[in-house]
């Protein structure tokens, strides 16, 4: 794994700390925490967490995240940031999506019905 990817993937899993994202490490899947110190963990270089494809999308979800893309842009911040972008961001980290393409570059695992994790 390189630094940029290491890099990568701990900007990606801190992100999803509110949402328990659960990664793995081959052997056992745990859901980490808010106030988990995942740079330890990435150091380990032998965790992957479980994102779904967008293709995953249920219709449901996908009218969801249209009405979320569709909603008017408001200006936020004095710099500008845009309060939308933030909204889809937790949107689809709240739903385990991997909208960094983590999957294909196998810094993630892709959830299937066979090994889905967030299952309730």
């Amino acid at each position: 794994m390189t630094q940029e990817e290491k890099d990568l993937l701990l900007k990606d899993i801190c992100a999803r700390l509110p949402y328990r994202v659960k990664v793995t490490n081959g052997i056992y899947t745990i859901a980490l925490k808010p106030c988990s110190d995942t740079s330890i963990i990435i150091k380990n270089e032998h965790i992957l967490p479980y994102l779904r494809p967008m293709s995953s999308m249920t219709d449901k979800e996908w009218q969801e995240y249209q009405a979320l893309k569709m909603t008017d842009w408001i200006e936020g911040d004095i710099n500008g940031v845009f309060i939308n972008a933030g909204t889809i961001t937790d949107w689809l980290n709240a739903h385990h999506f991997d909208y960094r393409g983590l999957i294909p570059k196998g810094l993630a695992i892709a959830v299937t019905e066979q090994n889905n994790p967030y299952k309730t």
